[in-house]
């Protein structure tokens, strides 16, 4: 079933356009027509059942039959700081983070990051982001789209507070696992850039209460890690497997 997002409160019973990549994609990629059924989802809680009224090429208005309330969010509270990679790396790590559940993403620049842009360029880097994530939520099931949060330094994540989550590092040296630990359900976790977190900031990390751990003995590259540790974290405290 093709699953739509629309960034407005939606009803049974009411008729709308669909947005206009969405409509796109409905008319021109998937060439549906009208009768044709599709899920919507506004982001507040489940989704709406839906049938195609008028198509054309790229204008497709469709009417809401039904709202099912399915949730299938984590049970986990997990925030991704993810510091920057460069190319589609940062794409990548969106949408599998997306798919294994995590509520939001917080993009970091560190003392490593080789990524560099004026702030223009930074907003529409971040627009992009946020439209990984809602492709992720249509692809996956998800009802509630991740927050994407503004590009911001991180020294000044680590000095926010941490509003009661547990806030993990990754860190190849570090000798903790995650088995280690007692099971939470609000956690953040730091994940650092091409080259790592320099011994500084992971000593800046831990003295803001950030617990280093290490996922074994092989490094992971920075697009794996995170990936790699939700998939974990999921697994052992939440809803995967």
């Amino acid at each position: 079933m093709t699953r739509i997002h629309v960034a407005a409160a939606l009803s049974v019973g009411a008729e709308l356009d669909l947005p206009d990549d969405a409509a796109r994609h409905v008319a021109q990629v998937l060439r549906m027509r009208a009768g044709e059924a599709l899920t919507l989802f506004d982001g507040a809680a489940g989704e709406y059942a839906a049938v195609i009224v008028e198509a054309g090429r790229r204008d497709v208005r469709v009417r809401i039959d039904r709202h099912d309330p399915v949730d299938r969010e984590s049970r986990l509270d997990v925030t991704l700081a993810q510091c920057v990679s460069k190319g589609d790396r940062m794409d990548y790590t969106i949408q599998k983070a997306v798919e294994l559940g995590v509520t939001r993403i917080v993009p970091l620049l560190s003392e490593r990051s080789v990524v560099k842009l004026d702030a223009e360029r930074w907003d529409k880097k971040l627009e992009h982001w946020r439209g990984v994530a809602v492709s992720a939520c249509e692809q996956s099931g998800r009802t509630r789209v991740p927050e994407v949060a503004a590009v911001q330094k991180l020294d000044a994540w680590l000095a926010a507070p941490a509003d009661g989550a547990l806030r993990l590092v990754l860190a190849p040296t570090a000798s903790v696992s995650l088995r280690t630990l007692d099971a939470a359900t609000k956690i953040a976790l730091l994940i650092g850039p091409e080259g790592g977190l320099s011994d500084p900031e992971i000593s800046a990390a831990r003295h803001a209460g950030c617990v280093g751990i290490g996922l074994g003995p092989r490094v992971l590259r920075t697009e794996t890690a995170g990936v790699a540790t939700l998939a974990a974290l999921q697994l052992l405290w939440g809803d995967l497997g």
